[in-house]
């Protein structure tokens, strides 16, 4: 029953491992790339779950607690105050972009290595079997397909979070009324 139990676990980790195989070294830093992506959208919804609604009572209390909201220094400070918010919105967007546009870049990495070694090996052994070469160069491609899906997952959220930071922000600056 136990050996029953861990042939259950042992067969996808080995189907993962298959995979990573096949694709080459590259796709192990996609797979890095994947794990901080994730972990910075992760952080980002958790941010706005959590974090957010906190920081937008805090300024909204020092804003109402304010004795005069109409003077120059006032819409001065109101201004610092979103701004403020905006930037711990965005603080971690850029990387989240940059990981976004580096997985497929990876990809194609992964794949012109892939295809320089099975130039290397046809060079080598002198044939022009149809069959090795396309099992090569589907080999190959396995690092794009995995840099284009992570990508792919990541450009949803990164686009949600976008509107998202517009959205709070305004929304921020019309709580924060001059009366």
């Amino acid at each position: 029953m136990l050996d029953a139990a861990l042939q259950g676990v042992l067969t996808p980790l080995r189907s993962i491992q298959g995979f990573m195989a096949a694709g080459g070294f590259v796709l192990w830093w996609i797979f890095v790339a994947a794990v901080a992506l994730w972990t910075l959208i992760l952080e980002r919804y958790w941010f706005f779950a959590r974090m957010l609604p906190r920081m937008r009572a805090e300024v909204r209390a020092q804003w109402m607690g304010r004795p005069e909201r109409r003077s120059w220094t006032a819409r001065r400070i109101r201004a610092a105050m979103i701004s403020r918010i905006e930037g711990a919105m965005d603080v971690t967007l850029p990387l989240i972009q940059v990981l976004i546009s580096l997985c497929p870049l990876l990809g194609l990495l992964g794949t012109v290595t892939g295809m320089i070694e099975v130039f290397d090996v046809m060079a080598l052994k002198g044939t022009s079997d149809a069959r090795a070469m396309a099992a090569g160069v589907s080999r190959a491609t396995i690092p794009t397909m995995a840099g284009m899906v992570v990508g792919l997952s990541g450009l949803l959220s990164i686009n949600r979070f976008r509107k998202r930071v517009r959205n709070e922000t305004e929304r921020l600056g019309d709580e924060l009324g001059y009366a």
